[in-house]
């Protein structure tokens, strides 16, 4: 059993402590906007908030997890309104087959919240995540028009 705060929620899951927190989160809270993208924390299509830190949830326990207030992509929003970022995305209409975009969004939030005007090289630092369609370019001009506002 493990105690997660989850999106605001206090969850108690039926999961060993050493079950990834990804799939805690899919499997056991029913959260599948976080994605599954390659089980070794590279790709970022995993990427949620711990501690307001975007951190890939395939190399996270749950056991390391618990304590921690965590946000996925289902938690960005505040309630109707869409997160800056999401909002951004619409906006500059930034993904393609949006399979990594989840991941995207959270790493760009965190990134934002830590540096609001960021520069390129800020953006290259922190923004790791894999994108298979190339929207690389479409997510750094949403990063950018949010900088601007």
């Amino acid at each position: 059993m493990a105690n997660l705060t989850i999106n605001g929620k206090n969850l108690t899951l039926d999961v060993e402590p050493d079950t990834p927190l990804l799939w805690a989160i899919r499997e056991n809270a029913g959260l599948t906007g976080t994605k599954y993208g390659c089980g070794i924390a590279q790709c970022g299509a995993c990427t949620v908030h711990i501690d307001g830190v975007a951190t890939r949830s395939c190399g996270v326990s749950v056991a390391e997890a618990e304590g921690k207030k965590i946000t996925t992509i289902e938690g960005l929003a505040s309630g109707a309104t869409l997160h800056k970022v999401q909002e951004a995305w619409i906006a500059k209409d930034v993904p393609q087959c949006g399979y990594c975009q989840s991941g995207m969004i959270m790493a760009v939030a965190a990134l934002l919240n830590e540096k609001p005007k960021p520069t390129d090289a800020d953006i290259d630092e922190a923004i790791t995540n894999i994108c298979r369609c190339g929207t690389f370019q479409q997510v750094r001009e949403a990063i950018h028009t949010i900088a601007a506002a």
